[in-house]
């Protein structure tokens, strides 16, 4: 089966890389200390200013972000846009601490749609492949992240979320998707639920799993990969 074709980004050169990154930031980092107040106090306090950007090598001089200014300015403190841009908000669950909250507009949704599609073409995605997703929808930010963006690469989606671990099964022996999207953690939970039900892991239709929302060892990809014979990717973030 054909692959999907790279974009002209993906196969530029280091220096057009560099260019490009350069030009971004220059523009991010003027829109946050001018509409962000925590960044201007931030830069302030580090006696930088964003024209002080001249070069890549410059980002050394420039404040790190860091959760505790999104639990400082919690709820909406850190949006750079107002309300009226905004199509959507997330959040953490809070259960370390307070919960961290971003959002997004059109336009941020589109680009995150566009990276994801990215991703899942980078860790093998074929054209005619189904996406099974089994991260989290709603407040988490990771289900609808997977979905946009195996929807942009044009990829069946079938948009299952967490928990019902039976089902779960049952969809993946029924629906036969070649990728799933899930933590780590609860891949291994679905296959002791295969094993439950009498049937074998290793003879599912699941090619290609995209894992992460979670730390995970080598250990724990290798015992994924052995028990259903499929390819563990990590994604990060």
């Amino acid at each position: 089966m054909a692959a999907f074709a790279l974009e002209p980004i993906e196969k530029a050169s280091i220096a057009e890389l560099r260019a490009l990154q350069l030009e971004r930031m220059k523009s991010q980092i003027r829109h946050a200390y001018d509409n962000v107040p925590q960044y201007r106090r931030k830069f302030d306090e580090a006696r930088v200013r964003p024209e002080d950007l001249k070069g890549l090598s410059d980002l050394v001089r420039f404040p790190f972000t860091t959760k505790t200014d999104l639990r400082d300015t919690y709820p909406f403190g850190m949006f750079a846009v107002p309300m009226d841009r905004i199509v959507r908000i997330h959040a953490s669950s809070g259960t370390t601490g307070k919960a961290t909250v971003v959002a997004y507009t059109k336009k941020d949704i589109a680009m995150w749609s566009h990276l994801m599609a990215r991703s899942i073409r980078a860790a093998g995605a074929r054209p005619g492949d189904k996406v099974h997703v089994s991260y989290g929808y709603g407040l988490f930010t990771g289900g609808l992240g997977a979905h946009y963006g195996a929807e942009y690469l044009g990829l069946a989606v079938i948009p299952f979320g967490g928990g019902q671990t039976e089902r779960q099964v049952q969809l993946i022996a029924d629906f036969k998707p070649e990728i799933i999207m899930v933590t780590p953690s609860y891949m291994l939970a679905i296959a002791d639920e295969f094993e439950r039900q009498g049937l074998d892991p290793k003879k599912a239709s699941l090619r290609l799993g995209i894992f992460g929302a979670e730390p995970w060892t080598d250990s724990m990809r290798k015992e994924i990969e052995a028990r259903l014979s499929l390819e563990a990717i990590d994604i990060y973030g």
